[in-house]
C-alpha cells in the first residue's frame, strides 16, 4: 500500500535522502483513481528502497501550492532531498518504473 503523504510529513520524508515518489491525485479525479492501483503495487515493489505515495489534494494544500501543481495526476520525484523529476498526467507503468530506477 503506498505511503500517506500530508502536509505535516512530506518534507521531512523527502529530507531523509530517500529516493521519494509523490503521487498529487483526488478522488473526483477519473485518470488519479486509475493511477492508484499501479501506484499502490510500486509501493510495494519497491518497498524498502523507494517511499512511494499519494498526496490528496482534497485533503492537502500546501505543498501542492508550493510545487506549482496545475493538475493531477501529477508525479514528483526526489533523491538525496532534491527534486529530479517531475510527470504530469496519466502514466504507464513502464514510464514511472524508468523514473524510479533512475534514483536507485
Amino acid at each position: 500500500m503506498a505511503f500517506t503523504f500530508t502536509d505535516d510529513n512530506v518534507k521531512e520524508i523527502i529530507e531523509s535522502g530517500k529516493p521519494v515518489v509523490i503521487d498529487f491525485w483526488a478522488t473526483w479525479c477519473g485518470p488519479c483513481m486509475a493511477m492508484s492501483p499501479v501506484v499502490d503495487s510500486l509501493a510495494e515493489e519497491f518497498d524498502g528502497k523507494v517511499v512511494i505515495g499519494k498526496y490528496n489534494t482534497e485533503d492537502q494544500t500546501d505543498f501542492a501550492i508550493e510545487n506549482r501543481i496545475m493538475s493531477i495526476p501529477t508525479f514528483l520525484f526526489y533523491n538525496k532531498g532534491q527534486k529530479v523529476g517531475r510527470l504530469s498526467g496519466s502514466q504507464t507503468r513502464e514510464a514511472l518504473v524508468e523514473k524510479i530506477n533512475e534514483m536507485l
